[in-house]
């Protein structure tokens, strides 16, 4: 039950954020705003107030802005959305992704503000079963000092020494109870990552940070997922594995484990299903924000608005293709749930 509620109040925020984008900037040019909405189906809640419906609705899976003039059988008058200038209607509907790639910033910088940047330490938290290091004794808690006489005083140097020393024999300083051991190990060549390695993986500490650094920290970290998104979309329209696609089962499973582990996660996690939906909504597909922004840069080009009944056209048939997919990525979460729980 928790899950659930945690799914709804994460997926609620994420899209309220997101829906907000194109009503701040819409009320800001002055246009007019019938009505915001979470979620969708029959009304649960709602309320008029300024000439602006607010609604949340029974399905918790998305939500929208609907703006004054959209509507095709009421005449828009010169204040409304579609008689707007060219790049006011775009900045509207990009505004929706730009703010969930800005809440994905806040959310990052407000979870590693309070917890800190997880950094490697050359304590070992665990060694890997069969590897030189697990063979020559060191344990989980003992930390590596030196190697070759030469200290090692962060991960990266010890990592670097370990890497300089291909398929040789070192020498390991290894404190444990405060009694340092001297220990001779050879690396191993590992096929998998292509690295010589004694099998250890490092134990993190959290390195607090202040107010400025942890929002530069979230806007890096918001920066590089965008850059890993990308190249993840690049590999799966060109067909390889292993590229993971997830559907509101697949999102729910990973909320539960981020809601066992802390608020810390479930922060992280939100910030990274925030910069997803905003990523996501800038993809040229019909029903996406990404359409009609691609519609508004052919409307700039060809110097002419699409024909109103095409487009509602399109984005017809643009739902159901995304609903299908929906329908498609969920049987698949709901399939790979019921295996694993029955091997496990």
């Amino acid at each position: 039950m928790a899950t659930i509620v945690a799914w709804i109040v994460v997926l609620g925020v994420l899209v309220a954020i997101h829906e907000l984008g194109h009503y701040f900037v819409a009320k800001g040019f002055g246009m007019g705003v019938d009505e915001y909405s979470i979620g969708f189906g029959p009304a649960l809640w709602k309320r008029r107030w300024r000439g602006t419906l607010y609604a949340l609705r029974v399905v918790p899976l998305g939500g929208y802005v609907r703006l004054a003039g959209m509507d095709p059988n009421v005449e828009a008058n010169a204040r409304d959305f579609p008689n707007r200038a060219l790049w006011q209607r775009f900045l509207v509907i990009f505004a929706g992704p730009v703010m969930n790639l800005i809440l994905a910033m806040v959310l990052y910088a407000l979870a590693l503000g309070a917890v800190g940047v997880p950094v490697a330490t050359t304590t070992v938290a665990n060694t890997l079963s069969g590897y030189p290091a697990a063979q020559a004794g060191i344990r989980p808690g003992d930390r590596i000092v030196s190697v070759d006489g030469r200290p090692v005083p962060t991960w990266t140097a010890l990592d670097q020494s370990i890497k300089a020393h291909q398929n040789q024999l070192m020498v390991i300083g290894v404190e444990s109870n405060h009694h340092v051991r001297q220990i001779r190990i050879r690396t191993r060549y590992d096929a998998a990552v292509h690295q010589h390695l004694i099998g250890i993986r490092p134990a993190a500490t959290g390195l607090r940070l202040g107010p400025l650094s942890s929002l530069s920290t979230g806007v890096s970290t918001t920066v590089q997922l965008t850059g890993s998104w990308f190249v993840a979309l690049v590999h799966l329209v060109e067909g390889q594995k292993g590229v993971p696609v997830q559907g509101p089962v697949g999102i729910a499973q990973d909320v539960g484990i981020a809601l066992q582990g802390g608020a810390y996660y479930l922060f992280l996690l939100a910030a990274a299903l925030s910069a997803n939906l905003g990523l996501f909504n800038i993809l040229p597909f019909p029903v996406l924000d990404g359409s009609r922004l691609f519609f508004l840069g052919l409307e700039g080009v060809r110097k002419k608005k699409m024909d109103p009944d095409h487009e509602s056209l399109i984005y017809l048939v643009g739902m159901v293709i995304l609903l299908l997919f929906v329908i498609i990525v969920t049987f698949h979460d709901v399939a790979s749930l019921i295996s694993h729980r029955l091997s496990s």
